[in-house]
């Protein structure tokens, strides 16, 4: 009896040992589609309980021990494994300094000029790209809208020179839907051509909020090549100088695999801890296509860069800006 009783233990203990290696169901053999993503959502948040009482293990073992909780992994991301740019530069470099005090835009930056600006389109703009130039010029202040009525840009830079307005913005547009932006800064340039892409406008943001007449501050950041360093120039001369922090208004150009994120924000106070962010539009992405050095000249013009695609974007961790 002993000895059955013996072999009726062994048995039983190879049926647990059968029942822990039997592998779990394959959700994707699971037919009724429902049910599958019910599966595999229960199959995630067991992974993710699993994860968070494996690194609360190490956390009390590393505790107990009295050693340091080992440093977090930092993700790869394609900004991270950036490949290196000779042309990247520290802005408070002499020689940058130097090339800085020298260029076109240093008129605005000594603070000699105030930016004033006109707003043009291309030949019969569509409503949208008419609603587009209307925010853009609650955003950028001292700007003014001029159409074009067939006039030639080279025609429209002397009047423009003649009525003192230091920059020009030109709204292109494909099929009624805006898609580039030229900015030409004048005397003596540059000219940077964009394309224009992800455009929301205010009444396309969900709860945006009411625009004053305040002069933003402005932000740019991630401009850090010697070509970003030009480009981020010209934006910020796009707007006056000595920002109104009483209206909580802010534009921020933000670079990021060469892709100029333009966002509107208002500052919202929630109480003393808290402060967040409210849109206000138009918000909007920028594509750098060329720079030119003096005012627009698309035939005997002299380019500082051209983006040629075939060529530049062979290497996905290659950026200019």
């Amino acid at each position: 009896m002993a000895a059955k009783g013996k072999q009726e233990n062994v048995g039983s203990d190879e049926e647990e040992e059968t029942v822990q290696t039997i592998p779990q169901r394959n959700i994707s053999s699971i037919r009724n589609k429902i049910l599958r993503n019910e599966a595999y959502k229960k199959l995630k948040k067991e992974k993710q309980k699993l994860k968070i009482e494996e690194k609360k293990k190490k956390r009390r073992e590393a505790e107990a021990s009295g050693e340091k909780e080992p440093p977090k992994k930092v993700p790869k991301t394609i900004e991270s494994m950036r490949v290196y740019d000779e042309t990247m530069v520290n802005p408070q470099d002499e020689e940058v300094m130097l090339d800085e005090a020298t260029d076109e835009l240093a008129s605005y930056f000594n603070r000699e000029t105030l930016p004033k600006l006109l707003i043009t389109t291309c030949d019969r703009p569509g409503a949208r790209t008419n609603k587009f130039c209307k925010e853009l010029k609650k955003m950028l202040p001292n700007a003014e809208i001029k159409y074009r009525r067939g006039l030639d840009l080279k025609k429209i830079i002397p009047q423009a020179m003649e009525r003192d307005f230091t920059d020009i913005l030109v709204i292109n547009e494909d099929r009624k839907e805006p898609n580039g932006l030229v900015i030409t800064h004048l005397p003596e340039g540059p000219t940077a051509h964009f394309k224009l892409s992800n455009l929301k406008l205010s009444t396309e943001i969900k709860r945006p909020g009411g625009m004053s007449a305040h002069r933003p501050e402005v932000i740019l950041n991630n401009f850090n090549t010697r070509l970003g360093h030009s480009v981020g120039r010209l934006l910020a001369s796009l707007f006056p100088h000595d920002p109104q922090f009483d209206g909580r208004r802010v534009v921020t150009f933000h670079n990021q695999r060469d892709f100029v994120f333009v966002r509107h924000h208002r500052y919202v106070f929630r109480n003393n801890k808290k402060v967040g962010l409210q849109q206000l539009g138009p918000k909007f992405t920028l594509k750098l296509r060329s720079l030119q050095k003096g005012t627009f000249d698309s035939k005997y013009g002299e380019y500082e860069w051209i983006h040629k695609r075939h060529e530049m974007d062979a290497s996905r961790r290659k950026f200019h800006l």
